[in-house]
């Protein structure tokens, strides 16, 4: 995966790893690879590949429980095995070249030649399976999903029938087939609906209609309305996913609800993307037209393709963050993180790291951690504020000692007044305004400039006579542009205009 595309990611619950454990092991196939792991003996015969010979294909078949008679049966029992092998469930022994020998004998002793076997054992990781730890399990899943991603980027068997030449061999120009792109082009799909899963505001809540996840690959970010040739690159994206992750299901990667196919047949030709659902555009799940747009093709991560998605993504250099990692770090480190993560996943983070610790240590550490007048001070301060705010009497100490702290001191005495304290010092004018800068610059740099932030800049400014004419002195590093702010934000039009004219001395004041 690109560490390019997402290079930071909100952070993702996770379930434990003995629940994921469990999901792994209950995956369709990953289980039939077990069970053929076991069955594994001296009387297994495998190929130059490590394949299981043709015709043990439906005894392997029959111990999965499947019609060993059936043709879809026997390809299930292969792709089983062949994950054990990849796994290392299994061992095999290949079988020995024979010196080319019987290539010496002429066409009647190639003809009259024995076909050699290999031989397959179950392997020393199968003890794993029942022994080891849960992420000695997650470890061979996650083996076992390379295997299912690589088969899933590859064209299906019709159409390698189609493109191979008068030789035999495969015209991959013809089939137009580049691997490395294909196995792109799989791994962006599975970042854009692990981006979509975690996101808050996306789709987390709901699978991903598959039109939508299409034109995530396919439709440009700045175009409009998709061009006819757009939409049928989406139509011809969204068959590719149907077949892919019907192939990523069983090994617990996603949910999946595939295209109708009657809708397909319906469509006779080219499926119309554009109909049901909107697969021109990059809308959020849930949305749908006059059809059910779950006809075309739903799909989510299960929490076990979270799992194996971030997995990737770290491998990849991606920084995919989970909540609770950050549990043993010092409270500068929390509060460095958190200050790029939505309130919510903040408030997730904090609470981990709150848990187990005492309350007097763990606020003086936070409020310490708080301190500084780099750019992102104001946000870590928001932050610590957020963390402080369930802490009960025990960190009343901690916080009343940054009272005369010209960055606490505001912090503090909020946070005093909100429990009712009533012996807490009067701030002077020059904190107020200071405080009030801080606030906003926080606010800016975690939402923006949101609808809220008006009502939030005129509270802040009402009770002040002359606000504008002395905030900014304010020694703030965001003064200039926390009043810049105001001027284009403020509700009451002379206070905005007032809040240009600081701006511009704050502006003015600034060493050149």
């Amino acid at each position: 995966m690109s560490a390019d595309s997402h290079p930071t990611l909100p952070p993702v619950r996770l379930h434990s790893d003995a629940e994921l454990a469990r999901d792994a092991l209950g995956a369709p196939l990953f289980a039939r690879a077990v069970r053929l792991a076991r069955w594994a003996g001296p009387g297994t015969r495998v190929g130059v590949g490590g394949e299981l010979a043709a015709d043990q294909l439906p005894e392997a078949a029959a111990v999965l429980g499947l019609d060993a008679d059936d043709a879809d049966s026997a390809g299930c029992a292969s792709q089983a095995w062949r994950v054990a092998v990849d796994t290392g469930l299994v061992d095999v022994t290949e079988p020995e070249d024979d010196g080319g020998e019987s290539g010496a004998e002429g066409a009647e002793g190639v003809e009259g030649a024995e076909e050699r076997f290999g031989t397959a054992a179950p392997g020393e990781d199968l003890a794993l399976v029942t022994s080891g730890a849960p992420g000695d399990v997650l470890d061979l899943w996650l083996a076992a999903l390379d295997t299912v991603l690589a088969d899933a980027a590859v064209p299906d068997l019709d159409d390698l029938v189609d493109a191979l030449d008068a030789g035999g061999e495969i015209d991959f120009d013809r089939l137009d087939w580049n691997p490395g792109r294909e196995a792109d082009f799989l791994d962006g799909v599975l970042a854009n609906l692990y981006l979509l899963t975690v996101t808050e505001g996306g789709a987390a809540d709901g699978p991903i209609p598959l039109p939508v996840l299409a034109a995530s690959m396919v439709v440009p970010d700045d175009m409009g309305e998709p061009t006819d040739a757009v939409l049928e690159q989406v139509s011809d994206a969204m068959m590719r996913l149907d077949d892919q992750f019907r192939q990523l299901e069983p090994i617990g990667l996603v949910q999946f609800r595939p295209v109708d196919e009657e809708l397909m047949a319906e469509a006779d030709g080219p499926l119309d993307a554009e109909t049901g659902g909107g697969a021109g555009s990059t809308g959020g799940a849930g949305e749908a037209d006059d059809e059910d747009v779950s006809r075309y093709g739903m799909v989510r991560l299960t929490p076990l393709g979270l799992y194996g998605i971030r997995a990737r993504m770290l491998e990849a250099g991606v920084d995919a963050p989970a909540v609770g990692e950050l549990a043993e770090k010092g409270a500068d480190v929390l509060l460095d993180a958190v200050s790029l993560y939505s309130e919510n996943a903040a408030q997730a983070e904090i609470e981990q790291w709150l848990a187990g610790r005492e309350q007097p240590a763990a606020a003086a550490e936070l409020l310490a951690a708080a301190r500084g007048d780099d750019e992102g001070g104001p946000l870590r301060r928001l932050r610590c504020q957020q963390a402080l705010a369930p802490a009960g009497p025990e960190a009343e100490p901690a916080v009343r000692s940054v009272l005369d702290d010209p960055e606490l001191g505001g912090l503090a005495r909020v946070w005093l007044a909100e429990r009712g304290v009533s012996d807490v010092p009067a701030p002077d004018p020059e904190m107020v305004f200071w405080l009030t800068v801080d606030t906003i610059a926080a606010q800016l740099a975690a939402d923006g400039e949101t609808e809220e932030l008006p009502l939030l800049m005129e509270t802040l400014t009402a009770h002040h006579a002359g606000f504008f004419e002395q905030v900014w002195r304010v020694e703030h590093p965001s003064t200039a542009y926390v009043l810049e702010a105001m001027g284009r934000l403020h509700p009451d039009r002379k206070a905005a205009k007032e809040a240009r004219k600081a701006a511009f001395k704050a502006r003015s004041r600034r060493p050149a």
